[in-house]
């Protein structure tokens, strides 16, 4: 069965191709649908970029989309619809389209409230409809490697915590005469009342999650605007507090000159440990307490089988962004398909409506940590 999606946002780059690239990677989908641009003529060009058929399908914004799409029945109805548009517009635009009845992908933060996330979520489970937000580091195959480890009991009882994301890209658009790319993202009426923990942050907070089932019962977050005349933080350090009284320390920045998108895990155990970073995803460091360092690699047959079945190349080959994206997608639609057909699905998992949730109540608590003066708020 092949799906038919729409998508809203696109033509500016950036985290489109992505959200494209990963939803067809696996023949499963084609894009049918899509208002990519208010500019008509960038609307038009990206739709024969992305080789959209039915230029009667390519709308001038998403509310004609939703109404007209909605109208649609059998199979000529989308299966889903994809939003890849600035922080500000997701709740409306994902409320409207839930409203019609369709399923959604869109990307993260899944609102700018913690209000606007429940409503989305409650609107979702009222109308039996799915909802994936695209988390998108934890669609790595040794992301799922290391949950199958700690799940099963490899690393003992989790004793410590540590995620980063460190990026330069803010500092070196600050002092660019034309960093388009940036400023939405330094506007608070767009971007939310965060920015660094809003951006990248809830990235982290949620791989840890996709690695170890865990989510912070409360945090103690400090912000540094770097450099001060920012209107929000580029730099959070988030001292965090697991089930179990685990301690775990996160921090991210958008201006760590040096580093572009230096994603780094480690978990600690009573009995081991494991380490992944972005920069070598294919590959994930594990060592038993009293034994030798151990390198697994991605669809290796030692691995896990959930592991294996989000493992695109041979081991050894590298898998990138495009084949993360491809397996939240993929993961995602299988489900859907699962569901269209009326059977249960397979184990396939992808981050939901109510991740998206508790991230945006993740990035509420570090706001007001921050604050009151760095002190601990339940999450």
């Amino acid at each position: 069965m092949r799906l038919k999606f729409g998508m809203i946002g696109g033509a500016g780059g950036g985290i489109s191709p992505m959200h494209y690239r990963g939803a067809i990677i696996d023949a499963m989908a084609e894009l049918t649908a899509g208002c990519f641009s208010r500019n008509f003529e960038r609307n038009k060009a990206q739709a024969d970029a992305w080789g959209i058929r039915d230029l009667d399908r390519v709308y001038p914004d998403y509310k004609t989309m939703a109404e007209k799409e909605a109208e649609k029945t059998g199979d000529d109805r989308l299966d889903f619809v994809s939003i890849v548009t600035p922080n500000d517009t997701h709740y409306e635009i994902a409320k409207l389209f839930l409203e019609k009845g369709f399923h959604i992908v869109c990307d993260k933060p899944l609102a700018l409230t913690v209000e606007e996330s429940e409503e989305l979520e409650a609107l979702a489970k009222k109308n039996d409809l799915l909802f994936a937000v695209t988390y998108t580091y934890s669609g790595y195959a040794m992301i799922r490697q290391a949950r199958e480890l700690i799940d099963h009991g490899e690393l003992g009882e989790i004793t410590y915590i540590t995620a980063e994301y460190p990026q330069e890209w803010l500092a070196n658009a600050l002092i660019q005469e034309n960093s388009a790319n940036a400023m939405w993202r330094l506007d608070p009426k767009r971007a939310g009342k965060s920015q660094a923990t809003a951006d990248i942050g809830t990235h982290i907070e949620y791989l840890v999650k996709a690695a170890t089932g865990m989510s912070p019962k409360r945090v103690l977050a400090k912000f540094d605007k770097i450099p001060p005349t920012l209107e929000m933080e580029s730099n959070t350090t988030i001292l965090c507090e697991y089930p179990g009284n685990v301690t775990g320390l996160l921090w991210a920045s958008q201006v760590a000159i040096g580093h572009e998108c230096d994603i780094r895990l480690r978990v600690f155990g009573t009995k081991g440990a494991i380490e992944w970073q972005h920069q070598d995803a294919g590959r994930l460091k594990f060592t038993r307490l009293g034994g030798p360092v151990q390198y697994y690699s991605a669809d290796a047959p030692y691995n896990y089988p959930e592991s294996i079945r989000l493992s695109r190349t041979n081991p050894g080959h590298p898998e990138g962004l495009f084949e993360a994206f491809g397996n939240i997608y993929r993961s995602f639609m299988e489900v859907l398909i699962a569901k269209k057909e009326g059977r249960e699905p397979d184990t396939f998992t992808y981050p939901t409506v109510s991740d998206g949730v508790d991230g945006v109540r993740f990035i509420d608590a570090c706001v007001k940590s921050n604050a009151e003066g760095n002190v601990w708020v339940d999450v």
